[in-house]
């Protein structure tokens, strides 16, 4: 879980962002001293430098684009099985359903029910 040093630090930094202003050790501080919290002087410089060369903006609005999507293997070879290898698996599942017969569970089994 985060800090409250590294939170404020995140805000100050999405502030910067937000009006277009370089994000420094030097704003965050100013945004710090602004809403009256104190962190550990490491902290400001350290956002700063891992914000350095990073586009803040596009990562926050691109941020859901990848979400779900799997991964694509090293080599960007395909994961897709042989052609003959898809339906076996399928077939194997199907089997599975058909044999496994679902028992339903109601109220007057435990000797009550809900409209007695």
């Amino acid at each position: 879980m985060a800090s409250k040093d590294e939170l404020a630090c995140v805000y100050s930094a999405l502030i910067l962002q937000d009006d277009d202003v370089a994000i420094t050790p030097e704003k965050i501080n100013t945004i710090l001293k602004a809403a009256k919290v104190e962190v550990e002087p490491y902290w400001p410089g350290l956002f700063a430098k891992c914000l350095e060369n990073i586009d803040v903006k596009s990562l926050i609005t691109n941020l859901s684009s990848g979400v779900g999507v799997g991964a694509a293997p090293a080599g960007g070879v395909s994961a897709a099985p042989a052609g003959g290898a898809a339906p076996a698996a399928s077939e194997k599942k199907d089997e599975k359903k058909k044999e496994e017969p679902k028992e339903e569970e109601s109220d007057d089994d435990m000797g009550f029910g809900l409209f007695d």
